[in-house]
């Protein structure tokens, strides 16, 4: 099985827009694929919210973006229903959320009220697709809120994109504006080829080895010796949904230990806190555990 053609372009377009940064892209394609909502947190100024705007763009979805901010208010993401005389009743005007991919641009800004709004809409079942691409900025900056665990959960996947390096910094120095790009953009993707796709990881393989060895890591995060808790079902059928998604990017329809062990961090590192002697963040801690965890 080799690479889906129209998924080949997809990445190629976006890592014209994001350079260097392909496993990353990769990942978010993945996480989309799966069906699932994706977090990506950094510094300001490396590329988070134009990520955001070229998945969107080019997976041909319509999309809207709510810059959140302190002020923010619930309704300003819901909608409102307003009186009108000539219709003599209220009529509710949809807001931003309605839409297939919403950017929720620093997240972690608006109040907790706000971010409790979001988490409620990312449980609805809202016209699909409907996916949230949220970016948040570290948690050790002025003006942010932490997101709560529930809310970190709903996230399939947290990425982090980082500086980018020499080579591609000076291409992004010499190259197009970004902005500029974007609005260049052609979609991909039409109406069908996301369920398709969907469709198509779904039905990748699993076979019983394999899932033993997921279980194996999932007893691991619940027995203390790693995190203080450990993964939930739900978190386990993430982990499922985003391997089949890497295997696919593969170009193959059955799960490899390696697709695990290569979308485990971004999977599940957000939703898990390390054993207070661990000396390491999330992250690392699960990289620790899969080295340690025999493999099938």
């Amino acid at each position: 099985m080799q690479t889906d053609t129209q998924l080949q372009r997809l990445l190629d377009q976006l890592n014209t827009v994001i350079v260097g940064k392909s496993a990353q892209v990769a990942d978010c394609v993945a996480c989309l694929l799966a069906g699932g909502h994706l977090l990506i947190e950094d510094v300001p100024g490396v590329g988070k919210t134009t990520l955001a705007h070229a998945l969107a763009r080019s997976f041909g979805l319509h999309f809207s973006r709510v810059q959140f901010t302190a002020d923010l208010m619930p309704s300003d993401l819901i909608g409102v229903s307003i009186y009108e005389r000539g219709r003599e009743g209220f009529v509710f005007h949809p807001g931003p959320v309605f839409a297939q991919v919403l950017l929720a641009d620093e997240i972690n800004r608006a109040s907790p009220k706000t971010q409790s709004a979001l988490l409620e809409a990312m449980e609805e079942k809202l016209p699909q697709p409907f996916f949230v691409i949220a970016t948040q900025n570290p948690h050790d900056q002025l003006g942010t809120y932490a997101l709560p665990e529930s809310q970190l959960d709903r996230f399939h996947m947290r990425l982090s994109l980082g500086y980018p390096d020499r080579a591609a910094e000076r291409e992004l120095l010499r190259g197009q504006d970004r902005r500029d790009m974007l609005d260049n953009l052609e979609p991909v993707l039409e109406a069908g080829d996301l369920a398709r796709l969907q469709q198509a990881v779904a039905a990748v393989h699993t076979a019983d080895p394999l899932l033993d060895y997921l279980q194996d890591l999932v007893r691991a995060t619940r027995s203390g010796r790693w995190f203080v808790q450990g993964l939930s079902p739900r978190a386990s059928l993430a982990v499922v949904r985003a391997a089949k998604a890497q295997a696919y990017l593969s170009g193959r329809d059955y799960v490899a230990p390696d697709d695990v062990a290569a979308i485990l961090p971004q999977t599940i590192a957000h939703r898990l806190v390390p054993v207070a002697d661990a000396g390491r963040g999330a992250a690392e801690q699960v990289r620790a555990m899969l080295e340690a965890t025999p493999l099938p």
